[in-house]
């Protein structure tokens, strides 16, 4: 999708998205001590605020001002300070070795874009710094439910990982995650990478 049809997506007044974390967010990071972090293709800030209520120093950056507005707004909500980007996110060069833990959750392009974020993104990552990336698992299309109606942009474990060179992967697999809808409870199949930059 492009910014525009983000923009048309956020543009009504509730959130798309609950404004609670992502469930293996919460389950990967709540232990962790916090330190500088930054949420690639935030969208509407749930996950960028969530970190910063837990003592994070946060950058959240996407290309939906829509977004970003809805973002702010939630922060303000939850009295948290976050540093909002709208930027274009395939091209957008971070600091590198800024931050001490780097996520991009539900982001689905095509590879080449996907590589290239993901590459920025582990650049961007500090000595012991940890990448976790989640999405809609290919295999979704066929056995699980939501997420995208087609192939584009939805990958496996492999795919995101082939990419990772230098960093220690510390997981690689598809999870599951119920979604409640109409009334009953669907299983939904995302893939799940955690990768540590070595101290």
């Amino acid at each position: 999708m492009t910014s525009e049809q983000w923009d048309e997506r956020y543009s009504a007044p509730r959130l798309v998205w609950s404004a609670a974390p992502n469930r293996f967010l919460v389950a990967e990071v709540e232990a962790m001590a916090p330190g500088r972090a930054l949420d690639v293709a935030c969208g509407e800030g749930r996950n960028a605020v969530w970190l910063a209520t837990r003592g994070w120093n946060v950058t959240g950056a996407d290309f939906s001002p829509v977004g970003i507005g809805k973002a702010r707004q939630l922060a303000a909500e939850h009295d948290v300070d976050v540093t909002w980007e709208v930027v274009d996110i395939t091209t957008r060069r971070w600091p590198d070795a800024a931050f001490d833990l780097v996520i991009v959750f539900y982001l689905h392009m095509p590879p080449d874009a996907m590589r290239s974020v993901l590459r920025h993104a582990q650049d961007a990552l500090a000595p012991g710094g940890t990448l976790l990336v989640v999405g809609h698992a290919l295999r979704n299309l066929t056995d699980g439910y939501g997420g995208p109606p087609t192939a584009d942009g939805l990958y496996g474990p492999d795919d995101l990982v082939a990419g990772l060179d230098g960093l220690t992967i510390e997981r690689a697999e598809e999870v599951l995650r119920p979604v409640e809808a109409d009334g009953e409870t669907h299983t939904a199949i995302d893939v799940l990478v955690r990768a540590r930059r070595s101290a």
